[in-house]
């Protein structure tokens, strides 16, 4: 099938055609032409297949030649967000539509302005959205077109009530598009609470990953990660992805990396938008050849040819590993993903593969690796710090004796006896 096949004007194919863009993928070619009959959609597709694209063109097709603010897309994430008003900008010239991003983490002045010369197309966050409708400065009453993309995300996010908030702004009669990777029950309940007849567009089934992503598992305890992450970079020069569980865990994993001499940047939740941007920017221009990342970049990271994407953690959530290694394979390339799975986390592979009803593969940990190896004796002759230490200590049956005083009472010896207190001594403070 090709692009002309669905529809689109001159306008959009040479936009296409510039941007080589050849054939529609499956989403595309099945979501595109009801949303440009105006229905309401629902689409579900694994991560990495255009489903961006998909709402973007019938968005400029049904605006051209409007004014004022008549589409809403909103998304979880910043980075997603961002993403997907870069393909509003590259093409929308010739349609003489506008656009903005409205996210947290920059300044207000731009975003106030942007509602104030009424943008045609506005791209958000939920929080940000409603940050501006409280102060005023939104107007969301012409809103024709409202997109809901990774909506699952956005509801396992604890978006619902800002969502409800933002709609009771918006007219009822509109279109409404709602796109996600994954089709769980509240986005369901969702979807037929908000949305009107929809068409339903699934080109693969709920909890399918990529088949052109190569998945491998390897089974390490939780003081071997590092070491096995260390080992894989050294077989290969692949751009690489890696997600932890959390904030820390994502600094603390990019030190290790630095020390080796890796190229590697961090994003997550406590850095600011400027240093996210930074990052992303760094890894896809290939300036950092190691990204590190919490799942805030799961849905958000629009980079070709990640060539390996690598849980650190594995998610708690089923869903989030379906999005993690979906930043590989992406549209019609191939990729690696590996995961670690500690024996605490056991459980957790376990729901992984019920999800997508697959079993990975089980790798064989490189253990003689000389990368590995190092590793593991670095960890072993670093001294104990503090606490550790002193526990360490006391299994030993050894007092500790970092605070210059002994205990010896503990071990059996007789303690000095104490002074008598002085009775009637105690006075008050003095106010100051």
């Amino acid at each position: 099938m090709t692009f002309a096949a669905l529809g689109l004007s001159k306008k959009s194919l040479a936009a296409l055609e510039r941007e080589g863009f050849e054939a529609p993928t499956p989403i595309q070619a099945q979501a595109i032409p009801p949303a440009l009959q105006g229905k309401d959609v629902v689409g579900s597709a694994a991560t990495g297949t255009g489903k961006t694209l998909a709402f973007v063109l019938p968005i400029l097709e049904r605006l051209e030649g409007k004014h004022g603010t008549r589409a809403l897309v909103l998304a979880p994430t910043r980075e997603l967000a961002l993403q997907i008003h870069e393909q509003l900008e590259r093409f929308r010239h010739g349609h003489h539509l506008r656009s903005a991003a409205v996210i947290g983490g920059v300044g207000l002045g731009p975003q106030r302005q942007a509602f104030a010369k009424g943008v045609e197309i506005v791209v958000a966050t939920p929080g940000r959205l409603n940050d501006h409708l409280d102060s005023g400065t939104a107007r969301l009453d012409q809103i024709e077109i409202l997109v809901l993309d990774e909506a699952d995300r956005m509801l396992d996010m604890g978006f619902l009530p800002q969502l409800r908030r933002i709609l009771k702004h918006l007219p009822p009669a509109r279109q409404s598009l709602l796109f996600s990777a994954t089709m769980a029950g509240e986005v369901a309940d969702f979807a037929r609470e908000y949305l009107r007849q929809p068409v339903r567009v699934e080109v693969a089934r709920i909890g399918s990953t990529s088949e052109r992503a190569l998945q491998q598992v390897f089974l390490v305890g939780q003081e071997e990660k590092i070491a096995l992450l260390l080992a894989l970079l050294e077989q290969d020069q692949l751009s690489t992805l890696v997600f932890t569980r959390t904030k820390r865990r994502a600094d603390r994993v990019a030190r290790s990396l630095l020390r080796s001499g890796h190229k590697v940047a961090v994003i997550h939740a406590d850095r600011s938008q400027g240093q996210r941007r930074s990052a992303l920017e760094g890894f896809r221009s290939g300036e950092h050849r190691v990204l590190v990342a919490t799942d805030i970049a799961a849905r958000g990271i629009d980079v070709a040819e990640i060539g390996h994407v690598v849980n650190f953690d594995l998610p708690h959530i089923p869903e989030d590993y379906v999005h993690r290694i979906g930043r590989t394979a992406r549209m019609e390339a191939s990729g690696r993903a590996s995961s670690f799975a500690s024996p605490e986390e056991h459980d957790l592979l376990r729901g992984i593969e019920k999800f997508t009803r697959k079993t990975v593969e089980r790798a064989a940990v490189p253990r003689e690796h000389d990368a590995f190896r190092d590793e593991l004796k670095r960890r072993a002759e670093m001294p104990l710090p503090g606490r550790q230490a002193q526990r360490h200590q006391r299994r030993e049956g050894r007092p500790h004796q970092a605070s210059g005083r002994t205990h010896p009472a503990r071990h059996g010896a007789e303690a000095p006896a104490r002074p008598p207190q002085k009775l009637g001594s105690w006075k008050p403070r003095r106010r100051r």
